[in-house]
């Protein structure tokens, strides 16, 4: 009985088992993500030691909430349009190059600020881009039945790379120095294309629209008639803009007087994250996906409130860990809904606006936690965006009551996509 219950909490491998095209897409991503959270954390820590400005740093989102906001939406309609696998290999590439770009400005004698804002912005568009081929793809090589599986190994793909990634970026900026992180980031992203160029085509349906004005417009319109989805796009817009606190926490670290706690705290989202997707089972068994979002997100917000109050550095990791398990549940269930109710010919531009709820969110938060920081001060930056979240949460729960009624067995939109993947083959198996 209890080995029968400990199974059920497991994440389910049937997606991984099944698909030789969702491994190789696996161990891709798990080996770019680790790169990107080195330079993610030595990005923050490099403007950081250059400026001394809580803004400064902050200001990275303000440089790629535009090429997010542009180049998503016109990504999106780029997935629909073209083979996603080339767009895949192609972004790949071009954040590798990126990343060099990194080292060298950091092997300088005396490295310059503004490539740092420059190669944020360039690498915010080969996101934007990839990102919505990416997303749509996971559909095509995994069977209808087996989505939601394959979003919680997905979590789990990341959250391995984000909790080893910083708190491996931690040891190697203090000990090593930047450029080691910069140049490990651009070094497993090259590993991470030759595992993509071995993935099966993934050309465009035929009755795709071309990318345009109008092609995007489409998309937009159907997202609008779909409030379920319009609310669990406004949901994690709303929590990640208001309670994003990455770009404080080098001060926050300060502040508590734990300096080498750093690391740690970049990784304790992740890791909370992590401890969802290695117990992700149950989730199987929950059908009203859009509470759960909402739930969740509300919780994300109470955690961080948590995390800026309390004047110990364990309380505040420990609050941070929580707070990336109530996000990645609310990542599972955001996505099962739209892998599972989106239509095939319009995904890439859906996933591009995905990409402005859980992108655009943070990007824009960091601004804000920034600013709030340098205004009223760090800690009172992290718990009053905490507070706000939880009160814009309830607001969108009350003006979108279809995302709360939403429920996977009676939904007409799931109904008709599952019929359809029923009659359709799987690549890449």
């Amino acid at each position: 009985m209890a080995s029968d219950s400990l199974r059920a909490l497991l994440p389910d491998l049937a997606p991984w088992r099944a698909s030789v095209d969702f491994r190789r897409l696996w161990f891709s991503g798990l080996i770019s993500n680790f790169g990107s959270f080195l330079t993610f954390v030595a990005l923050p820590v490099q403007l950081k030691e250059l400026t001394g400005s809580a803004a400064a740093v902050g200001a990275i989102g303000a440089v790629e909430v535009v090429p997010l906001v542009v180049f998503g939406l016109y990504g999106g309609a780029l997935a629909d349009a073209l083979d996603k696998r080339t767009l895949i290999v192609w972004t790949e590439a071009g954040q590798g190059l990126l990343s060099a770009a990194l080292l060298v400005n950091a092997l300088l004698p005396e490295p310059a600020v503004w490539p740092l804002y420059v190669v944020a912005g360039l690498s915010a568009v080969l996101y934007s881009v990839q990102r919505p081929a990416m997303d749509s793809l996971w559909p095509r090589i995994v069977a209808h039945e087996h989505l939601p599986a394959a979003a919680s190994l997905n979590s789990l793909r990341w959250t391995v790379g984000g909790v080893a990634g910083p708190a491996v970026a931690g040891i190697v900026v203090a000990y090593a120095g930047l450029g080691w992180a910069y140049g490990a980031d651009a070094l497993t992203f090259f590993v991470s294309l030759a595992l993509v160029v071995r993935i099966a085509s993934s050309p465009a349906a035929h009755e795709a629209a071309k990318p345009s004005l109008r092609a995007i417009a489409e998309g937009a319109r159907y997202a609008w008639g779909r409030k379920e989805l319009l609310g669990t796009y406004a949901v994690d817009l709303a929590a990640m803009f208001l309670a994003m606190p990455l770009a404080v926490l080098p001060f926050l670290a300060d502040e508590l007087d734990a300096e080498w706690s750093l690391g740690l705290m970049y990784a304790s989202v992740p890791a909370g994250s992590m401890l969802v997707s290695l117990t992700s089972g149950w989730t199987a068994r929950v059908h009203r996906h859009g509470r759960a979002v909402v739930v969740s997100a509300a919780l994300w917000g109470v955690a961080i409130a948590g995390a800026g109050l309390v004047g110990n550095v364990w309380l505040a990791l420990l609050c941070l860990t929580f707070a990336g398990g109530c996000d990645m549940v609310s990542g599972i269930f955001r996505g099962a809904m739209w892998n599972q109710t989106i239509p095939d010919e319009l995904r890439g531009r859906l996933a591009g606006i995905e990409l402005l709820s859980y992108s655009v969110g943070p990007t824009v938060g960091q601004v804000r936690s920034g600013g709030f920081a340098a205004w009223l001060g760090v800690r009172t930056s992290v718990w009053s965006g905490g507070v706000l979240c939880v009160g814009a949460v309830g607001l969108l729960a009350l003006c979108l009551p279809g995302l709360m009624r939403y429920d996977v067995r009676t939904d007409e939109h799931a109904a008709r996509l599952r019929e359809q993947r029923a009659a359709a083959p799987v690549t890449g198996t």
